[in-house]
């Protein structure tokens, strides 16, 4: 299972690529899919944004699991695996964009993708449980790994970099940028076909 999760966690910028080619090929939106899927997606960028905002650049590794320090701030307050949630998010509003294949591509899409952040979380904890022990495990006890809780977990005692929404621009760059273009020939495509 280590192999799975090693390789599952240094692809995983690769594996939406497949479902983003089959979604532009087989598009059929309308302006209401458009428009649902755009908000949907914008929400999980959104969601991304202010987790890298908290945890750097860090979190755009693929050559291992690391990181400086164990956050538990921002989203990660709430859920253990923001970025994650937000990837899902965006995956399903561009697949609901697109309306290819619907409903059969966006779910075949969201069961790969949450088998593969199974085996990206388990590498993760692993290393965290071993740099963090009792914050770590704390925190797990109190903060669940994908359905938020309503109110942030505190813990004074763990050390938090700093908020710094500028470097959570930079290293957030490639995916608004994936996300934005992605949407774009979403529309041109739609304007093509009408």
């Amino acid at each position: 299972m280590n192999n799975i999760s090693s390789i599952a966690f240094k692809y995983r910028s690769y594996t939406p690529i497949p479902f983003l080619l089959l979604m532009l090929i087989f598009q059929q939106s309308t302006p209401l899919t458009l428009i649902i899927g755009f908000v949907i997606a914008l929400v999980g960028e959104l969601i991304r944004y202010w987790g890298v905002s908290w945890a750097g650049s860090e979190t755009r590794s693929t050559g291992g699991v690391g990181g400086t320090f164990l956050i538990i701030s921002g989203p990660f307050a709430y859920v253990r695996n923001p970025l994650y949630e937000g990837n899902v998010l965006m995956y399903l509003g561009l697949g609901i964009m697109s309306f290819a294949l619907f409903p059969y591509l966006q779910t075949v899409a969201i069961i790969f993708f949450l088998v593969q952040y199974y085996f990206i979380v388990k590498e993760e904890e692993k290393y965290l449980s071993e740099k963090f022990k009792e914050e770590y495990a704390d925190y797990c006890k109190h903060v669940p790994a994908f359905l938020p809780r309503l109110f942030p977990y505190k813990n004074a005692k763990v050390v938090q970099p700093p908020y710094n929404p500028k470097a959570g621009v930079r290293s957030e760059t490639r995916s608004l940028q994936a996300f934005l273009g992605i949407s774009l020939l979403l529309v041109i495509l739609w304007l093509i076909r009408g």
